[in-house]
This record gives C-alpha cells, structure tokens and sequence, in this order.
C-alpha cells in the first residue's frame, strides 16, 4: 500500500501520512543497528516562510526513540507547521528533518511508511458508524484476516469505543470523535505518532482518557510528537519544547523547564516574557475546557 491516501482524518483538504509498518531496509542510508542509537526524530535549522511569513525559524530539536515530546506555545507560534513538516506535508526552507535515519525529503516515501499523522481538525466520515470508519482504514491499508480482527479489538478497546461501534461518528461526543480519529491513524501500527492538539476544546475526563492511549502506545515503543494547548498534559511528556513567534526558546524536561517556579505555566510565562519584552501575558490552558 502507498503511504498516503486522500484521507478524512486530514483537514483543510491535506493527506494523511499513514502507512503500513513494514519498510525494506536496504533503502535506507544507515544499518539498522546504527539507526537504533540515534533519537527517532532529529530537526536542524529547520524554516518555513509563507510569502513574507516565517512561520518558523532556525528550529532544532531531538526526539528519543520510544518517547513522548510535545510542542507548547501560544496560537501561531508555528507549532502545527513544524509538525507538518515532521510529516512530510511540507518541505523545510532549510535545514533538515530525518525520521529513523531517513531524510523527510529526499527519503519521503519510506518516512511515509513510518508515521501516523492526526490534525487539529476532526474529519472521519461522519454518516458512518465507528465500525465503519475504522473498517474503511484497515481496507485502504490492506489488513486482513485474523490481523485485521486483532487491531480492530485493540485499538477500538484502547479507545473504549467497543460499545459504540454501531453509533455514527457524527452523534459521538467531541472526546469519543477524536478517540476514533486516533485508533484509525494507529490501525496500520505507525513508528511515530504525530499529533495536532489533538484534545483540543475536548472535557477534562475525555483529554485523561486520551492521553492514557498515548501513554500506552509509548510502552509497546511508539514515538510520540504532539503538541498540546494544555499545560497540564506537558507535564506528561518526555520533554517539552517551547515555541513563540516562529522560534523554539526552550527544549527540555517538563521539571527543568519549570526549576524555580511553582509551576509549568509561570515558568513558561516568564521565558516568553523575557524573550519578548513587548508581551504582558500569554494565554495557556492549564486543564480547563478550552
């Protein structure tokens, strides 16, 4: 199966860089011994301009083979577009993205093969019902069989969609949305896992729900790059990295991001602050609705 479908999780009219798990190594540059000791994912001096826009600019940053990494900032900061770019739906002005030791642009199609990619935008079709989505995701990348029994179970048992599986997707709830959006980005078993604030605007008990998948999936060895509007899900995260204006100011533990203070969201406030001297306050979200 190719890497891509024209696919409903993507919104605003993007593929979806889904694909099956399985890749001929001999087409990538490194062995796979060599590839094991480096981060899954590696960025350098990575931009993206919009016409006069720099979305971002001059990012780099590491993410460790079996971890959860997630982007905080405020709106237009420039996190989704270096997402995008993660995922191969853009290509870097300059610098480098490589993926499991292979470059995002010049190694695209077998990066594909390695991702699973969810936007902030819900788009699963929603006449049909749980089953169905989830059943029109396993036909496009060819799972069958007694493989395609099995991963439908787990992840729609991950979700705890089970009992819904009749229900059309568009009379569930904005939490239960997402959690199908996810089992049908994980059905084909991607390496790394990218994630738009992906509980975005989504109940309190819902976002614990999901990030409970994500922490699984981080145990049976998945890579996981997210960005997320809500502070309290940093604190979740392997490392953090902090984006304003098109730059990353910080990249660390979500505990050394914080040090002195009392907690993520002053000491996010005062990094921000004290990299731009024009701003008074930025607006995060520390785990109400948004």
């Amino acid at each position: 199966m190719p890497g891509y479908v024209e696919s409903p999780i993507s919104g605003n009219g993007d593929t979806s860089p889904q694909g099956v798990p399985i890749h001929d190594a001999a087409s990538s540059p490194q062995p796979i011994a060599e590839r094991a000791k480096e981060p899954f994912v590696r960025i350098e001096g990575v931009s993206c301009r919009f016409g006069a826009n720099e979305a971002v600019r001059n990012v780099s940053l590491a993410v460790e083979r079996g971890a959860i990494y997630g982007l905080v900032g405020s709106d237009g900061a420039g996190k989704s577009t270096l997402l995008r770019m993660a995922a191969t739906m853009l290509k870097p002005a300059t610098g480098r993205i490589t993926i499991d030791g292979l470059d995002a642009v010049s190694d695209r199609a077998a990066v594909k093969d390695r991702i699973g990619y969810m936007p902030q935008r819900f788009g699963l079709y929603q006449d049909l019902t749980v089953e169905e989505n989830i059943d029109f995701f396993l036909n496009i990348f060819g799972i069958r069989g007694t493989e395609r029994k099995a991963r439908k179970a787990l992840y729609l048992g991950f979700s705890n969609l089970l009992p819904f599986t009749d229900r059309p997707a568009g009379k569930l709830s904005g939490g239960m949305k997402q959690k199908l959006g996810l089992a049908c980005v994980l059905v084909h078993e991607p390496k790394l896992l990218i994630l738009d604030e992906p509980t975005n605007g989504v109940d309190p008990v819902s976002r614990m729900e999901f990030w409970g998948i994500l922490a699984r999936m981080r145990e049976r060895g998945m890579t996981i790059l997210v960005s997320t509007a809500y502070l309290d899900e940093g604190e979740r995260c392997d490392r953090l990295g902090l984006m304003h204006r098109s730059e990353l100011l910080a990249t660390s533990t979500p505990a050394e991001i914080r040090d002195r203070f009392d907690n993520l969201e002053e000491a996010i406030i005062e990094r921000i602050k004290a990299a731009d001297a024009d701003l008074a306050q930025d607006a995060f979200k520390m785990g109400q609705k948004g």
